[in-house]
């Protein structure tokens, strides 16, 4: 059964509709913007989160611009995801999270 592909938010790249990435720009969830703390889907005109309240517009941690709470900074490009201390897992994990939202790990120093 033929799928229809849909619109990358990002770049607008055609891509199949269960895709977790963009294959042309990289950005993870390609077809929705969401909050990085209880992944309910949020809008880029939103400055809190209405599921779990957490601010959406933050300082960038390398230019301290206002940005996003996007994989990177809208300002200087730097990414704003580190990785699970999990091996296991590995999971980009949003670098303000204390906790992998996909194995539970506690992140952080």
């Amino acid at each position: 059964m033929a799928s229809y592909k849909q619109v990358c938010i990002f770049c607008n790249a055609l891509i199949e509709p269960d895709s977790r990435f963009c294959i042309k720009c990289g950005r993870r969830n390609p077809f929705a913007v969401l909050c990085p703390s209880c992944l309910r889907v949020v809008s880029m005109e939103d400055t809190l989160c209405s599921g779990c309240g957490r601010p959406l517009v933050i300082p960038c941690p390398k230019c301290g611009e206002q940005t996003f709470v996007l994989d990177q900074c809208q300002v200087c490009g730097a990414s704003l995801m580190v990785p699970c201390t999990n091996k296991r897992c590995g999971e980009q994990v949003f670098f303000q999270n204390s906790h992998c939202r996909a194995c539970g790990k506690k992140v952080g120093k």
